[in-house]
């Protein structure tokens, strides 16, 4: 069984930043898709980004492009999300995610394996 453990979430200041990390467990393979998703109070869970380290690949949301970095340490079975340049609209409880079962990479429906989330709030 994936588990799944993230931290990093906080408060801060727009403008600031904030590096979000997911640790695995209970898997051996490595090069499965692992990805950022985010919601806020009454809105749907969307993507924000995720990486596939065996396709080499990375997507990101619109809003989060050129502020936004997800990396994937293999050997350490984590996942990263540095975030920069944080907005207000950022703010949202945001969970990792593993193993994409679809095509569609922003679909937290096509992803099997959840943690269970960190808030990040961002204040003006």
């Amino acid at each position: 069984q994936v588990q799944l453990v993230e931290s990093g979430g906080g408060s801060v200041q727009a403008g600031g930043s904030l590096r979000l990390s997911c640790a695995a467990s209970g898997y051996t393979n490595s090069h499965f898709c692992m990805g950022w998703f985010r919601q806020a109070p009454g809105k749907e869970r969307e993507g924000v980004a995720v990486i596939c380290t065996g396709a080499g690949a990375t997507y990101y949301a619109d809003s989060v492009k050129g502020r936004f970095t997800i990396s994937q340490d293999n050997a350490k079975k984590t996942a990263y999300l540095q975030m920069n340049s944080l907005k207000p609209e950022d703010t949202a409880m945001y969970y990792c995610a593993a193993y994409k079962t679809g095509a569609t990479w922003y679909k937290a429906s096509n992803f099997r394996y959840w943690g269970q989330g960190t808030q990040v709030t961002v204040s003006l």
